[in-house]
């Protein structure tokens, strides 16, 4: 065997290996992605549920609206779902860049 025969072999072997390093790589992220899945899906869903029942609820009651002390207690309602919001978003984008 020459040696720019050797050389291309050689060549050949290594793209080979880290192609299938990398397919392994991204394989197992997305394994774990799929695992983690079905849980942010379902706090997503509970959040939506909660979510439109509050409006629901805004809906059928906008006489409460009106009111001043009712205006303070939804706007403390609402900086706290927004609160909770902002925590989930936080822990969602860690736990990504963690895996990423």
């Amino acid at each position: 065997m020459g040696s720019s025969e050797a050389l291309f072999r050689a060549t050949l072997h290594r793209i080979s290996a880290r192609l299938g390093h990398g397919l392994a790589d991204a394989a197992a992220e997305l394994a774990v992605l799929a695992q983690d899945a079905p849980d942010r899906l379902r706090q997503e869903w509970e959040l939506f549920q909660e979510e439109v029942r509050a409006e629901a609820e805004r809906l059928e009651h906008p006489e409460q609206a009106g009111s001043p002390d009712s205006d303070q207690a939804a706007d403390v309602s609402a900086q706290e779902r927004i609160d909770r919001l902002r925590a989930m978003v936080a822990t969602i984008s860690r736990e990504l860049e963690e895996k990423a």
